[in-house]
C-alpha cells in the first residue's frame, strides 16, 4: 500500500475543503438569467416578425377601410386612435414562457435550482429580457407609425413614455403566460394563453370612443383596463399630457402586474418546492 512522504513523516495532511458553491447575489443572477434569454433572441430574430407584422397589418386594415368612417364616427384623427391599439397588440405575448417550458423539459431549470440561484431571479431575469423586446419591438414600430402621418402632441418625451407604457403592459400580461408554463410545463398550452388576450382588444374602444359606445360592449368597455390603457396611449399622440388620464392609465397597469405577478410567483414557488 502506497502512502504520502507527508503521513510517513508524521506530519498531519489537512483534510481537503468541501467545494459548495457560494450564491453570487441577487444582481448578477438576474443579469446572467436576462442576458441568457436575450442572446437566445437575437439568435432567433424570426421570432420577432410576426409579434411586428400582425399589428401592423391591423392597423392597415382598419385605416384603410374604416378611416373615413371613423372619423365621421367621432375621431378627429383615426390613424392616432388607431395606432396604439397596434402598439398594445405588438407588445402583447411578447415573452419568453415558451423557453421556460423548454428548460423544465430538459432539465436546464432543475440545475438551476440545483444550484445556488437566486429563484426569484429565475422569473424576473426572463420578464426582464421580455422588457428589452417589447421595446424592440415598439421602436420600429412607432418609426412607421411617423412614416404613415401619426404624430405626437406630447412631443419627443411623449414618444418616450408611449413607449415605456406599451412596455410595461406587455411586462403586465406576461405573468400569466409564466405562471402557466412554471404549472403546466406545456408548450402549447402557453403559445395558446396568448389568446386569451384578443377578447379584451376588441371589447374595448377599438374601432370607436367610449361615449360612441352602446349597450353591453358599453359595460364591457367600461370594465376592461385595455380601455384605460388606450385612453393613456391616445392622450400621448391627441392631447399633450394629460395627467388624469395617464395616471389611471398607469394605474391599471399596475394593478395588473400585481395581480399576474402573483400568480406568477406562487406558480414559482410551486414549482421549487416540487423540484
Amino acid at each position: 500500500m502506497m502512502t504520502s512522504t507527508a503521513a510517513v513523516a508524521g506530519v498531519p495532511v489537512p483534510a481537503e475543503p468541501d467545494l459548495v458553491g457560494k450564491p453570487a447575489g441577487f444582481v448578477r443572477d438576474l443579469v446572467s438569467v436576462s442576458g441568457r434569454s436575450l442572446r437566445q433572441v437575437l439568435r432567433e430574430p424570426e421570432t420577432l416578425v410576426p409579434p411586428m407584422l400582425i399589428p401592423l397589418f391591423f392597423f392597415t386594415v382598419f385605416v384603410g377601410a374604416l378611416e373615413k368612417v371613423g372619423n365621421i364616427g367621432g375621431t378627429a384623427d383615426f390613424r392616432a386612435f388607431q395606432f396604439p391599439v397596434a402598439i398594445v397588440i405588438a407588445s402583447t405575448g411578447t415573452t419568453r414562457a415558451t423557453s421556460l417550458v423548454n428548460d423544465i423539459n430538459n432539465g436546464y431549470f432543475d440545475r438551476l435550482l440545483i444550484a445556488p440561484t437566486n429563484r426569484l431571479s429565475l422569473l424576473l431575469g426572463l420578464m426582464v429580457a421580455d422588457l428589452v423586446t417589447v421595446v424592440m419591438l415598439c421602436v420600429p414600430t412607432v418609426i412607421l407609425g411617423f412614416i404613415l402621418g401619426v404624430g405626437f402632441a406630447s412631443g419627443p418625451l411623449g414618444v418616450v413614455v408611449f413607449i415605456a407604457i406599451a412596455a410595461l403592459w406587455g411586462l403586465a400580461f406576461a405573468g400569466l403566460p409564466y405562471a402557466i408554463a412554471l404549472r403546466s410545463g406545456n408548450a402549447t398550452v402557453v403559445a395558446q394563453s396568448s389568446l386569451l388576450f384578443f377578447p379584451f382588444v376588441f371589447l374595448t374602444t377599438t374601432l370607436m370612443p367610449l361615449d360612441r359606445l352602446s349597450g353591453w360592449l358599453s359595460a364591457a368597455a367600461h370594465v376592461n383596463p385595455v380601455t384605460y390603457l388606450l385612453d393613456a396611449l391616445r392622450s400621448l399622440l391627441t392631447d399633450g399630457w394629460n395627467a388624469e388620464k395617464l395616471l389611471v392609465g398607469v394605474g391599471v397597469v399596475c394593478a395588473v402586474a400585481a395581480v399576474t405577478f402573483s400568480i406568477a410567483l406562487l406558480a414559482l414557488r410551486s414549482r421549487v418546492s416540487r423540484s
